[in-house]
C-alpha cells in the first residue's frame, strides 16, 4: 500500500519535472538578440533572480529526491512471504468414515401390509 502510493507520487513529480524544464527558457533564449542590442552581458553574464518555474523545479526535485530515498527504504524492508489461500484454511479433524454398502441380505424387509385403521375413539 505504501510502497504503492510511494510510486504514484514519484511518476507526478517526474512528469512534473518534466513539464516545468520544457516551460523555462534556456539561458541562451535571448542570445540571437542580444548581441546586437548592447545586452551582450546577460547572455554570458549572471543571472537574474530566479523564477516562479526554477524555484518551483527546485522543490519538486527536492520531492523527487525524497521519494526516490524513501522507495529505497520501502523496497530494501523485508517482506513475509505471501501465504496461499490453501495453507490459511484450518485443518478440521477427519470425519468418520462412512459405513460400507449393505449387502441384499442385511437389507431390512418392511411389512407390505398397511396399517389397520385408527377409531379415534
Amino acid at each position: 500500500m505504501l510502497q504503492s502510493l510511494l510510486i504514484t507520487l514519484h511518476l507526478a513529480l517526474c512528469v512534473s519535472i518534466v513539464g516545468l524544464v520544457l516551460i523555462q527558457r534556456g539561458k541562451g533564449a535571448d542570445a540571437g538578440a542580444g548581441f546586437g542590442a548592447g545586452a551582450s552581458g546577460t547572455v554570458f553574464g549572471a543571472r537574474g533572480s530566479a523564477t516562479f518555474f526554477s524555484k518551483a523545479t527546485a522543490v519538486v526535485a527536492t520531492l523527487f529526491f525524497v521519494t526516490s530515498l524513501a522507495l529505497t527504504y520501502v523496497a530494501s524492508q523485508p517482506v513475509e512471504a505471501p501465504q496461499s489461500l490453501v495453507e490459511s484454511v484450518p485443518v478440521e479433524a477427519p470425519a468418520e468414515p462412512a459405513p460400507a454398502p449393505l449387502n441384499e441380505d442385511e437389507v431390512p424387509v418392511l411389512d407390505t401390509e398397511p396399517p389397520a385403521p385408527s377409531t379415534g375413539q
